[in-house]
């Protein structure tokens, strides 16, 4: 069905000439044609089963220190950057800061059409070089951050937590900084003893439901491990490696001594190291859907 549209636009094109109103009339069915185009693309890439759900986004900051940390808040930024252009919202889950509001680690509620889908690519680690600012003698140094994305809801049939797996551990709920914004105990960790996953949520009003949304959290985490595992068997089977480990970076973005930004899947890169942390991520984000 496209090819004939395509094929109708071609004449149009030849026979607008200059004639403002034909060439107006070209450019809406080229913009029409373009949407087309872009929900026929979401069909073919974003067809698993949570593709087209929401997304939970978990960001960590890893070897480096402050650094590190600095470099985890950054990653949240491009993000929130990145949701707000696709029109989609993202919703704090769970914070816990250093002293120079440094990441040591963050969970966000991504909500939107295909959020999940396009998101999951964004799994792994991603590393930074740069100049440090916590560094009096501006040495370069390389950071870690982790990215963990997760659809928001896993059916129950399709993995079950028994409830004698789980631990709970409640507290008072938490604010900016660490101080309590919550005289009762709303915040609830749970544990899950099998695998010691441990998951929070202290932005709800109640422990029911903090402790609601931590057990769907939890689902989460036990279902994309599962992927993991799968991932990692048919590799074995195809006799390669799945750069999905702590120690394997899936991008790097270099600030110096050159500016650069390079995805080490697909072989994307660009020295407009400060767009994409503003967000510009698309690029990228297609590149790994047509793996």
């Amino acid at each position: 069905m496209l090819s004939s549209e395509i094929a109708e636009l071609g004449e149009f094109f030849s026979l607008a000439g200059d004639d403002t109103a034909a060439l107006a009339d070209v450019e809406q069915k080229t913009a029409e044609l373009e949407r087309k185009a872009t929900k026929a693309e979401a069909a073919l890439f974003l067809s698993g089963k949570y593709d087209a759900g929401n997304a939970i986004l978990s960001v960590y900051g890893g070897a480096g220190g402050e650094d590190a940390e600095d470099w985890a808040a950054i990653l949240v930024r491009m993000y929130q950057k990145y949701i707000e252009s696709k029109g989609w919202s993202i919703t704090e889950l769970h914070r816990h800061t250093n002293d120079h509001d440094g990441i040591k680690n963050a969970t966000y509620e991504v909500r939107g059409k295909f959020a999940y889908g396009y998101l999951k690519g964004e799994r792994g680690v991603h590393r930074l070089v740069r100049i440090s600012p916590f560094d009096a003698n501006k040495r370069r140094h390389t950071s870690f951050a982790m990215v963990e994305i997760m659809p928001e809801m896993i059916d129950e049939a399709e993995l079950e937590i028994r409830p004698e797996d789980i631990e709970y551990n409640f507290a008072r709920s938490s604010g900016p900084g660490g101080q309590n914004v919550n005289k009762r105990e709303t915040a609830v960790r749970i544990t899950h003893t099998p695998t010691n996953i441990s998951v929070e949520i202290q932005t709800e009003r109640s422990q029911a439901q903090n402790k609601e949304r931590a057990l769907q959290l939890l689902r989460s985490k036990l279902y994309q491990i599962r992927q993991t595992s799968r991932l990692r068997e048919l590799d074995e089977i195809k006799g390669g490696k799945v750069a999905i480990e702590w120690g394997s970076q899936i991008r790097s973005y270099v600030f110096h001594p050159y500016q650069m930004v390079k995805d080490h899947r697909t072989g994307v890169e660009t020295a407009q190291v400060d767009k994409v942390l503003e967000g510009e991520l698309e690029e990228f984000v297609q590149a790994e859907l047509k793996l």
